[in-house]
């Protein structure tokens, strides 16, 4: 989904925005342009028992459903649905976004990436964000409700969380799943989705949407045409997995399809995906959305359909109950010409219906218990708590050598903070996210945690990448009004095209705004516009990069000169139109526009200065510490979704090389030449090839993306309040080339399952300050074909710390037929221990968890021996890796006799 892409309905023939839809005019106008209205809309009295509570949900929507007119059927199928006011339906909008916090509707608290808490290995911590998500999305949802809001981002149903599978670190959006593996993808997002879908018995806190289905992780720039197949044996052991997972075990409600083709037909209108294999097979009973645009895609971009209308009708009759667009406006052809029944369009509105009416949306608040949830939790300090403790789960420490680390605040009395990330907000939050009330940065998590006992000294070194740049709201120094004054003049409308006279003129300091329910007055909630003119003073001559940050539009001219485009998103480097000279003390004209017809709108006007190379300063500063924090690797602005940038490395989203940028692993050098101890600190949402810091650096934490305390949390690992123990949920790689085409969606030579080269790390690689032991390995000497298989291990912590420990178990099949895998992740567990306990940890595996494909595309178990491999790491690596803080031991069973299942 791509934020700029505005959800518009079209209806009988009219186009009009969602917001639109607020007025009683043209809801009006929607209803008497019906023309074609059933007989029982025009005479019969209407029938509102659908809002009696002691019928069943299934009944209700029956007798609200049946009462509609196609046409009014028909605008409930897109995003954007509006009120039918004759029989008391509210507008709703569909779109709404918490993969990792409640996204895009002002402040929540923001944990960390999904790439990055997978690092965890923590199943109760998964299902506690869940859990404090769907707290936070109810009380926002009613306090939107409570002040007449209910266009997009205000809903109930969530488009997360994203699990397909991170098969090549060069896609963007790998750091929006949980990695590599399909067993670990379905744990983890089957317990976030029990939390966000907890439920009284009765009603659903929030829905869930497992996305995108199905085989879906990139090109970015080729998936509204790219067609994928695979082997079945890859289909059904690789990228289905999870999906099943999370309907059959957490009853997920909502699947959305994904913008490619699979073997020819769209996966957001495919019999097979949607209609055989989730419904029939897998026993779904929730609904089915596009991925936004991607019906439009069946006609403009897969070129199935040769028009709208059958492009619609494609669809739905492939599975497909909402739009998320517009296209579905033409199914009122698609009927009139006979692409589809409108028996099939009842299907899709009345699975549409019985969500909202689960989620208690046409029942009175008393009524509902999620309903009574206060705003005041909404960026608590219980919610703060646990996105700290969820940042710390998730810190991978990957190399300590000479135990470096923990540092001690009384030995350390000078700390240099250096590198592009290292103070910067956005590198915290990776895709998806919301606004964080009080985020602590890197440099601030290690400014507090010394306090006045060390001197913390800091220099950003170089920019992130090749003619891109950390970009920060223009101070209000730099801004001049007209007669003189600090800052901007600024004249609010009450529409959203700055029409007629303005309902507020003042003085704004500088345009760096988030605003949250009742932005600025009554009379500009949701829908205004703002123009804010005055003077721009540079304090130094050079090249500035400007940007802009907005959700809806935005346009920024400087004398006359336009230098954004007023799409309302970031512009990067490397283009004239984004970089301007400037002469220090000169006057500029300056001229922004803003309007937004969205919730929460947004507006920053952004620069970075120019300067000379900061890599001396950092140097200085790293020559003058006792020790350097290396803060180094990528953001959401240079990895993510279907972006613009194209840059050394970068290719408009997705990665074209694996290493750092090359001024990074320069800056990296040159500090590590200095000969102080070097802490490296890998900020980035995909594996990185870090080859010669491995080798040279004395100490290496994956941070990952992790959200609003992620400063705090690194401070805490750094200096010793946590003791680390997260897991890498992918590999880390040496080369790009050590990787196969990134269009194969083959799964061999990938991830740690096929890969047959040595990894730079492996997956389920991580390190702690004390040891684990593990001992009195029980495993099953034979089983028959179909029984459960358990297996314990005693785990001790022999080190002279207390800490978690992530036990990890993998099977390898030694005998089968057909291609499998070196080792397959098949259980794990995190536990604590304080030095010198034990633990006995048990684990079962079913019968499924020893199957495989077949040549026949069948599920079976054959007879055989299987390796049980039980430890805190992946059994079979050592290599040039730093001596571990665990161990792996291993046994063997046999499998008697063979079994086929039902269900691949």
């Amino acid at each position: 989904m791509n934020i700029n892409e505005k959800p518009r309905m079209h209806t009988l023939g009219f186009n009009f925005s969602a917001q639109w839809m607020n007025y009683p005019v043209l809801c009006l106008l929607l209803y008497l342009f019906s023309g074609n209205m059933g007989s029982h809309a025009q005479h019969s009295p209407l029938d509102f028992s659908f809002l009696d509570t002691d019928k069943t949900f299934e009944e209700r929507v029956d007798i609200l459903v049946d009462q509609m007119t196609l046409e009014e059927k028909v605008s409930q199928m897109m995003n954007a649905s509006p009120a039918i006011p004759r029989l008391k339906v509210p507008e709703y909008n569909w779109w709404n976004e918490c993969l990792h916090g409640v996204a895009r509707a002002g402040y929540a608290t923001v944990f960390p990436q999904s790439i990055s808490v997978a690092a965890s290995f923590d199943k109760a911590l998964m299902k506690d964000i869940g859990s404090v998500i769907s707290d936070e999305a109810r009380a926002k949802h009613h306090e939107f409700i409570r002040n007449g809001k209910r266009g997009i981002y205000t809903g109930l149903d969530f488009w997360s969380p994203n699990i397909n599978i991170f098969r090549d670190p060069r896609w963007g959006r790998g750091h929006e799943t949980y990695g590599e593996d399909p067993f670990l993808t379905g744990e983890l997002a089957s317990r976030f989705i029990e939390g966000l879908q907890e439920s009284d018995g009765k009603y659903l806190k929030t829905i869930a949407t497992s996305k995108h289905f199905a085989v879906h992780s990139g090109p970015e720039p080729l998936r509204h045409s790219f067609d994928v197949d695979v082997s079945d044996r890859d289909l059904y052991e690789t990228y289905l997995p999870a999906f099943r997972k999370t309907v059959k075990k957490a009853k997920v409600y909502s699947i959305m399809g994904a913008y490619n083709r699979f073997r020819g037909e769209s996966c957001s209108g495919h019999d097979f995906l949607l209609n055989q294999l989730l419904r029939e097979q897998w026993g779904f009973e929730g609904y089915v959305v596009s991925d936004c645009g991607a019906i439009q895609d069946i006609h403009t971009g897969h070129k199935i359909a040769s028009t709208e209308a059958e492009a619609a009708a494609i669809g739905v009759s492939g599975g497909c109950d909402l739009n998320c667009g517009n296209y579905y406006a033409h199914l009122t052809d698609a009927v009139a010409q006979g692409l589809i029944g409108e028996e099939e369009i009842d299907t899709a509105v009345k699975r549409l219906f019985l969500a909202r009416f689960r989620l208690g949306m046409f029942d009175p608040e008393e009524a509902v218990p999620y309903a009574q949830i206060p705003f005041s939790i909404v960026c608590s300090s219980a919610h703060n708590t646990l996105a700290r403790q969820a940042a710390q789960k998730s810190m991978v420490l990957l190399k300590n050598e000479d135990d470096l680390l923990p540092l001690s605040v009384d030995q350390v009395k000078t700390i240099a903070v250096i590198g592009p990330n290292a103070d910067n907000v956005e590198s915290l939050l990776g895709n998806y996210h919301g606004i964080p009330k009080k985020p602590v940065t890197f440099l601030d998590g290690i400014k507090r945690k010394v306090g006045p006992k060390a001197e913390v000294v800091y220099s950003e070194g170089v920019h992130p990448a090749e003619g891109f740049y950390n970009l920060k709201p223009i101070p209000s120094v730099y801004f001049e009004t007209a007669d003189g004054r600090q800052g901007l003049e600024a004249s609010y409308y009450d529409n959203v095209s700055w029409e007629g006279e303005p309902v507020l003129e003042r003085i704004d300091d500088q345009i760096d705004f988030s605003w949250e329910h009742e932005p600025i007055s009554k009379a500009l909630i949701d829908n205004f516009s703002v123009k804010w003119e005055g003077y721009l003073v540079p304090p130094a001559d050079g090249r500035y990069e400007f940007g802009v940050f907005s959700k809806r539009g935005m346009k920024v001219t400087v004398n006359g000169k336009e230098i954004s485009n007023g799409s309302g998103t970031i512009h990067r480097g490397r283009y004239a139109t984004d970089i301007i000279s400037l002469e220090e003390g000169e006057r500029y004209k300056i001229e922004v526009t803003y309007f937004s017809d969205e919730t929460n709108a947004i507006a920053q006007v952004l620069w970075a200065m120019p300067d000379v190379s900061k890599m001396d300063e950092a140097v200085a500063l790293a020559q003058s510490a006792d020790l350097a924090i290396v803060v180094l690797g990528l953001s959401q602005r240079l990895e993510g979704e279907s972006m613009d940038v194209v840059t050394p490395g970068f290719d408009r989203g997705d990665r074209t090389a694996i290493t750092l940028p090359e001024q990074q692993e320069a800056l990296l050098k040159a500090v590590k030449a200095t000969g102080k101890p070097v802490v490296l600190v890998l900020n980035a949402g995909s594996a990185m090839a870090i080859n010669w810091a491995k080798k040279h650096v004395d100490a290496i934490i994956s941070a990952g993306y992790p959200g609003e305390e992620g400063g705090n949390a690194l401070a805490d690992v750094i200096f010793g309040d946590y003791n680390p123990a997260g897991r890498l949920p992918i590999t880390y790689y040496r080369s790009v080339d050590d990787l196969p085409p990134f269009e194969d969606y083959d799964m061999a030579g990938r991830t740690y399952r096929y890969f047959e080269g040595e990894p730079l790390y492996p997956f389920g690689y991580g390190l702690s300050y004390t040891r684990f032991k593990y001992s009195e390995l029980k495993v099953p000497a034979q089983v028959k074909a179909g029984e459960v298989v358990s297996v314990s291990v005693k785990v001790t912590n022999v080190g002279g710390r207390a800490g978690d420990e992530v036990v990890q178990l993998y099977l390898t099949d030694q005998e089968a037929s057909t291609v499998r895998p070196t080792r397959q992740l098949e259980a794990f567990e995190r536990i604590h221990l304080k030095s010198g306990e034990s633990k006995e940890v048990k684990f079962e595996l079913s019968p499924r968890q020893l199957s495989m494909i077949n040549k026949q595309t069948n599920r079976i178990i054959e007879e055989g021996m299987f390796t049980v491999h039980v430890g805190g790491e992946q059994p079979g690596y050592s290599g040039d890796l730093d001596a571990g803080s665990t161990e792996v031991v291993s046994g063997e069973v046999l499998v008697v006799g063979s079994l086929q299942f039902a269900d691949i």
